[in-house]
């Protein structure tokens, strides 16, 4: 299949709905080969619905109308196991990984002194931990290829504060102190590591997060976004645009760095 990523192949994970989702079928438009992984079934915390296994399966079948290839795997970011067994069936059927999108995550509100325990483990061990425990099952695939491109989706909240959400804003900025480091360890390597950092996106979670505050996602994207440009939020396929662009050789040059797409937010 021609396109800008023919051969190469693709890990996301969240890879059911949203920006996952949006980001592998414009990678498989591209010719790449992609490697889903999504937990494809409902979390304690935060309680609003995840991905789930039909999506998982849709988003194969997806790609393959599209005339590419493709594997899905149903696991945690926060099992181990799981995430190897998905690495190791990509690269038996694959041979290779090259670039990796670190995009599952979850978000939920609450002042931060009256998180429990639970809601803040929850929080830190998806966003962050869970980035950690993929990439350290592919990296060793990238260091022997002498090449790669990592893109972890983090958040304006990795970039400043955000009240009600001190732990979400505390996994995005370790997720963004994260990618730097890998950044540094991995350039010899000619690995590049970029975070990317969106304002509100219009993906199910909107749903949820409208579910817990009993109010329409458009009145939670309205009265929390603060956009510069007048809209509530950006698009799943924008978020996919920039990680199309950062994984390929026009931005071979960007490495460590934090690519915003805001609308904005950030100079209001």
């Amino acid at each position: 299949m021609p396109g800008e990523f023919a051969g190469k192949v693709l890990f996301v994970t969240g890879a059911a709905h949203g920006q996952g989702r949006a980001t592998a079928l414009a990678f498989a438009g591209e010719g790449a080969r992609i490697v889903g992984y999504d937990v494809a079934k409902p979390l304690e915390y935060p309680g609003y619905a995840m991905g789930t296994s039909d999506e998982l399966a849709s988003l194969k079948e997806a790609v393959e109308d599209l005339g590419g290839e493709a594997l899905v795997f149903s696991g945690d970011v926060r099992d181990d196991k799981a995430i190897t067994a998905a690495v190791d069936g990509a690269i038996a059927r694959f041979g290779q990984i090259d670039i990796l999108f670190n995009n599952a995550g979850i978000c939920g509100y609450g002042m931060a002194h009256e998180l429990t325990e639970e809601a803040w483990d929850a929080m830190i061990d998806i966003n962050l931990k869970g980035p950690w425990l993929v990439a350290r099952r592919v990296i060793p695939h990238l260091i022997e290829r002498k090449s790669g491109v990592i893109v972890n989706n983090s958040s304006i909240a990795g970039l400043r504060g955000m009240g009600r959400l001190g732990h979400y804003a505390a996994s995005k900025w370790g997720l963004t102190g994260l990618t730097k480091s890998w950044a540094i360890e991995l350039a010899p390597h000619n690995i590049r590591v970029v975070s990317i950092h969106p304002t509100g996106v219009n993906t199910p979670l909107n749903d949820g997060l409208a579910w817990l505050e009993g109010a329409t996602p458009q009145e939670i994207a309205e009265r929390s976004a603060g956009n510069l440009l007048p809209v509530p939020w950006i698009e799943p396929e924008d978020v996919a645009n920039a990680v199309l662009f950062l994984a390929s050789d026009r931005a071979r040059f960007i490495t460590g760095s934090e690519f915003i797409l805001d609308a904005g937010l950030l100079t209001r």
